[in-house]
């Protein structure tokens, strides 16, 4: 049996892949169709690589599905982060010569905050193997399997032909960086199935009126997506105003409901999540007695950025006052409603280009959880974000994507 494997495609993934195989005597062919490995991973988490997530763990999960992953089948995610947990993926970079530190919220970043050292270690380590022929620059055109053979035939013209075959060819998010659609076509050309693509962790576009005004603003706020009275998902965390809507952790965890989630969505924002809108009122009313000269704009100044809480109060309709001493009863009312629900109606989301992941892939019912091995296809492997698995913000990507490439690099060597 040979001892040849093929990865298709430079990225977290794909080198985690070739790496696991590497280590275990293959000799292995990476194909990335970019000059250089890795150039999509050197702009997660803004430049910095948010490389995993300590509750990226299956004990962490809730329910019938995982809490933090998403697809048609997110159950399928669930061995390989068991088989390669977030503490392994940080034993593994610490072996490859990574210091790492983790915050509050369990997010992992190198103790450079630079994602280049992420990519600088994983380079190392591939490079330290003779068994690895990198091939970059000159994608992958069309892949044939016959007699237990996989044939690349490359864009150059040259072909490349091996008894194991690891797609790893990301999604297509990140056009810019990387994101293609390659490995659904190759994938497809071998008998394999896609379920429909939508952009995820990506900014909200909403009505620009009210964001655009306050472009730049930054607040912590419970945001939740609606369609009509209906809640399709809530989270709490940075929002940021931009231009076209909204974005932030918390935007970005939205997107992928509101991405999939058709026409007719609104996003409430409740901009003091802390507070019920009874308590809202009773401080009002305090704000009113206590400070009854102060301009009416700036009725809620010391508990909302100023701008926010100016744009809450001409977002109420309530009458222009003055002074916060001439504000009504009702309408102090009015204007607590509108800071525990200052509703947004939603146009869409920003596109592939700039969404940090695809939500949709691969048909996860066509590929062994436990090997991540084609059931249709004997050598095959899937693995990262070309398979129908994708995680929320924070790092579950990046550790799906360590997870399931070593998973896979494994068993195409060990096969």
């Amino acid at each position: 049996m040979s001892r040849d494997v093929i990865v298709i495609g430079g990225g977290a993934s794909g080198m985690a892949a070739s790496l696991a195989a590497l280590e275990r005597g293959c000799a292995v062919t990476l194909i990335e169709r970019q000059a250089r490995l890795g150039r999509k991973l050197l702009t997660t988490g803004n430049g910095r690589c948010n490389l995993t997530n300590e509750h990226a763990a299956p004990e962490h999960y809730h329910g019938e599905q995982p809490e933090h992953y998403h697809g048609e089948q997110p159950e399928f995610c669930r061995y390989a982060l068991a088989r390669y947990p977030a503490s392994e993926t940080l034993a593994w970079f610490a072996d490859m010569g990574l210091e790492t530190v983790t915050e509050a919220d369990g997010r992992v970043y190198p103790r450079t905050n630079a994602a280049n050292s992420v990519l600088d270690v994983l380079r190392g380590a591939l490079g330290r193997y003779e068994g690895l022929t990198l091939l970059a620059g000159d994608p992958v055109s069309a892949v044939r399997y016959k007699n237990g053979v996989f044939t690349c035939t490359l864009e150059s013209g040259g072909s490349v032909r091996a008894s194991r075959l690891v797609l790893a060819c990301g999604g297509a998010a990140g056009s810019k960086v990387g994101g293609v659609m390659d490995g659904y076509r190759l994938a497809k050309a071998l008998g394999h199935h896609r379920t429909a693509l939508y952009p995820a962790l990506v900014q909200i576009r909403t009505d620009p009126a009210y964001p655009r005004a306050l472009k730049g603003v930054k607040a912590e706020a419970l945001l939740t997506l609606r369609r009509g009275e209906t809640v399709l998902a809530a989270r709490k965390g940075e929002l940021l105003f931009t231009e076209y809507g909204v974005s932030g952790p918390a935007v970005f965890d939205l997107s992928r409901a509101a991405s999939c989630g058709g026409e007719g969505l609104t996003l409430a924002l409740d901009l003091w999540p802390e507070r019920s809108e009874a308590e809202v009122l009773a401080w009002l009313l305090r704000r009113r007695e206590a400070s009854p000269a102060l301009p009416g704009e700036q009725v809620f100044v010391g508990a909302l950025h100023n701008r926010l809480g100016q744009m809450a109060v001409k977002y109420a309709a309530v009458a222009r006052r003055e002074r916060c001493g001439d504000y009504t009863d009702g309408e102090l009312a009015s204007l607590a409603r509108a800071c525990k629900a200052f509703m947004l109606p939603v146009t869409g989301v920003c596109g592939f280009d700039q969404a940090q992941v695809t939500a949709g892939g691969l048909r996860t019912d066509e590929f062994c959880p436990e090997t991540m091995e084609s059931r249709l296809v004997p050598g095959l492997y899937g693995c990262g974000e070309v398979l129908d698995v994708d995680g929320d913000c924070g790092g579950f990507n990046l550790q799906w994507a360590w997870a399931s490439g070593r998973l896979a690099g494994e068993n195409a060597a060990n096969c």
